[in-house]
């Protein structure tokens, strides 16, 4: 084997494995397209690039996604330690510059002298065979992997290719919003206490944090609105894509038409907030989220889409507050590319018939930013195990985790025989229960199970 590790993608997947190995004193040669080819949803020449929202969900490790995250910190993640130090305000949810968040990874991957990035397309400049012929490598290419290289992947799992759709949601100037109807406020702080005056609970408003911004509607309002939206046109999908649309990302398009009540339930759920120009809940609210640090734009939380740009534009506008709203970026779908990774891979990501191969990202399977980022540590790990020992080693020690933790069940998920196999977000749900007495309080279960997670935390490389 040559002395380095191969790592084909500079995502968040790709660019925390780099960092994870290299601080392990191990050379890696990161390939990289950008900026000599970019994919239909990345426009940055930066690394681990943030294309859909810029949330990185909760915080409270009561919160599967925010266990997730602590147990990455915990662990020396890179990219969440560069996501905490670039925060923008966003309630209990870890929300980030995007630009700075990426400028910031690659200024950290760049700097580093035992990393060599490479910028060329694998499966076009350079043969995928011949870089893993004699070289562990780890390919963490992301959900919108190049033809070319698919087409070299495929070779490795012939007929087991998949799809998805995934859909990133608009972004508007925060200057165009109008305030006369917007007001700032997390869901259930913002709500009217019996025992307040109305000028109290004003008050109290203006002093809280700034995290989301929210547009409430009365039933005419949203009526109009759900009718235009389910009505409005949509880019058409190539008559060869497969229309596997993933839940998690549900187009909001799609969501509507689903029921006229379905968003208010959703996304438009208006439980925890009161309208302070009538003291009452609304019978929807619109929220958006800050998108930068410096509070100027906002993307509208939930509103993925494949609507047409001219579309979007007049569909939204109709939502009160957005009625002159400047679109700084409209929503995109693209399609997502993912392995069937419960008949390919082991629970450390290894490629089972292979002997040095690892994939790593959302190509996996696994999906959201914090679950990429933890496929390529648990993948890195283990690569180094490989390259020490020897990667045809039969008494190298794999890393694995634990199934009571949630980068461990993550990893069991992914790897664990289902004909269903479906993307998979960090969750409670693929944790063992507790042992004993069931726990009927969700919020103490969680607890419980998160506490469990953090005590069965180990790493002892």
């Amino acid at each position: 084997m040559n002395d380095y590790i191969n790592i084909i993608g500079g995502g968040l997947a790709g660019s925390e494995a780099a960092y994870q190995i290299a601080k392990r004193g191990i050379k890696v040669n990161l390939y990289e397209m950008k900026p000599k080819k970019y994919s239909p949803a990345h426009t940055s020449k930066n690394l681990a690039e943030i294309v859909c929202s810029n949330s990185f969900k909760s915080n409270l490790i009561t919160n599967a996604c925010g266990l997730l995250k602590e147990e990455l910190r915990r662990l020396g993640s890179l990219l969440i330690k560069i996501a905490d130090e670039t925060k923008v305000p966003a309630g209990q949810a870890l929300a980030v510059d995007r630009e700075e968040f990426s400028k910031s990874v690659t200024k950290e991957i760049q700097k580093n002298p035992l990393i060599n990035i490479i910028n060329k397309e694998v499966g076009k400049d350079v043969n995928l065979k011949e870089i893993t012929q004699n070289a562990i490598t780890i390919i963490a290419t992301g959900p919108l992997t190049s033809e070319s290289l698919s087409e070299e992947i495929k070779q490795l799992i012939p007929n087991q290719e998949l799809y998805f759709y995934d859909a990133a949601a608009p972004i508007v100037q925060k200057d165009s919003i109008d305030f006369n109807i917007a007001f700032y406020g997390n869901r259930y702080e913002e709500e009217k206490k019996k025992d307040e005056t109305i000028e109290e609970w004003k008050n109290r408003l203006e002093k809280s944090e700034n995290s989301y911004i929210n547009l409430p509607l009365n039933k005419e309002e949203y009526e109009k609105f759900w009718k235009e939206l389910i009505e409005a046109e949509v880019v058409m999908l190539k008559d060869f894509e497969k229309r596997e649309i993933f839940e998690g990302c549900m187009p909001i398009e799609i969501m509507a038409k689903r029921g006229i009540d379905t968003l208010r339930f959703g996304p438009l759920k208006p439980v925890g907030f009161d309208d302070p120009r009538t003291a009452k809940r609304p019978y929807a609210v619109v929220q958006l989220r800050q998108d930068d640090s410096k509070a100027s734009l906002y993307n509208l939380v939930g509103f993925q889409t494949n609507l047409k740009f001219g579309e979007q534009k007049r569909v939204f506008s109709l939502i009160p507050g957005l009625e002159c709203a400047e679109f700084v970026k409209y929503g995109v779908m693209h399609r997502n590319t993912y392995i069937n990774s419960t008949e390919l891979l082991d629970s450390t990501y290894k490629l089972k018939n292979s002997d040095n191969i690892y994939f790593a990202g959302q190509i996996t399977g696994v999906e959201g930013y914090v679950e990429s980022i933890s496929s390529g540590m648990v993948a890195a790990l283990n690569a180094v195990q490989d390259f020490k020992m020897g990667a045809k080693n039969q008494n190298r020690q794999k890393i694995e985790f634990s199934e009571l933790t949630m980068i461990g069940s993550l990893a069991k998920y992914i790897s664990t025989a289902n004909s269903k196999f479906q993307p998979m977000n960090a969750n409670f749900g693929i944790l063992p229960e507790l042992e004993g007495k069931k726990i009927k309080d969700k919020k103490k279960r969680y607890e419980m199970l998160a506490n469990r997670s953090l005590e069965n935390l180990r790493l002892k490389v």
